[in-house]
């Protein structure tokens, strides 16, 4: 089947790379627009019997989404031959399980619609946490940012001083990963809750005087917990803090905070567009992740063969 790459309209940056790695261009769409808002996406070329796939994070606000749906629906009813929505960030996946009473499971329901669109396939980087592949009953492509990260580090910093740390517990596999490959410690913070987005307390388990320490975590929303997990490190001897995160969500006061932190850097993907520049963040690509992630599902050849250590 011929290949076919589309891009929602707020994942042009990255889907614009993804296809020069794959050595294609975008296929051509537009989006129209009611004046209230309502969206209306045109594919302009034939996709026929084509393997399409439709580029699109879902990070707010909620026409991300929106968007994406309504593409899938576009190319299934324009006779698609396999739809594959490439999901760099999955959106609402922080809620994972009912936690307390009366609450949603969104990225179940997330799940839910994007399979009732007409999806055949999900290709996406970090869950939030690895159990939402089961809200599928398609095949999940869940790609892993530490492919990008590691060969990063390796080839720019030294790691004989380093620590890695999970700024909570439920990190902890993630950074566990990191350690294990460069055969260096693991610290945990151990924080804990008020209400969404605030830390009522934070404590330090493992040493990390005279460390260059790295956290690590997949997203950072107001970076509060990041930010206060550095100083609070940095407090206890540590001679860097620097974190790695994937999904720079970035909203409300977070450059601020990071620009006030003890953070010296923050390295994250382009799965989202930054909203501003700041010195302390660098930004490193998951475009040829993808596109040789997209290119191996083509030709049906193994996706766990791109992850570091496979």
């Amino acid at each position: 089947m011929e290949v076919k790459l589309f891009s929602g309209i707020e994942s042009e940056y990255l889907a614009t790379k993804i296809a020069d790695f794959y050595g294609f261009n975008l296929g051509d769409k537009t989006l129209l627009k009611f004046s209230d808002g309502e969206m209306q996406p045109i594919i302009n070329e034939s996709v026929r019997g084509s393997y399409v796939f439709l580029i699109q994070s879902t990070f707010a606000p909620s026409d991300n989404l929106m968007e994406l749906l309504l593409m899938i629906d576009t190319v299934k009813r324009a006779s698609a031959g396999y739809i594959t929505a490439v999901i760099p960030y999955f959106g609402y996946a922080r809620q994972d399980r009912k936690d307390k009473p009366r609450v949603p499971i969104s990225a179940k329901l997330i799940a839910n619609l994007i399979q009732a669109a007409g999806a055949n396939r999900i290709m996406t980087m970090d869950f939030h946490a690895d159990q939402i592949q089961g809200f599928f009953d398609i095949p999940v492509d869940h790609l892993k940012s530490e492919a990008i990260f590691i060969k990063h580090l390796t080839k720019q910093q030294n790691m004989s001083n380093v620590v890695f740390a999970s700024p909570d517990v439920g990190g902890v596999k993630r950074a566990r990963t990191y350690a294990k490959h460069f055969q260096r410690r693991l610290v945990i913070c151990d924080k804990y809750r008020k209400r969404a987005n605030e830390i009522a307390g934070m404590t330090i388990i493992g040493d990390v005087t005279g460390a260059d320490v790295i956290l690590v975590d997949d997203i950072a929303d107001t970076a509060g917990t990041l930010c206060r997990a550095a100083d609070i490190i940095m407090e206890k001897g540590a001679k860097s803090v620097q974190a790695l995160i994937t999904h720079p969500v970035l909203s409300g006061n977070a450059y601020e905070n990071i620009n006030n932190s003890k953070l010296s850097k923050m390295i994250v993907t382009d799965t989202i567009p930054l909203k501003q520049e700041s010195d302390k963040i660098e930004v490193i690509s998951t475009s040829k992740l993808f596109a040789k992630a997209i290119r191996n599902t083509h030709e049906h050849r193994s996706i766990s063969a791109l992850f570091v250590g496979e």
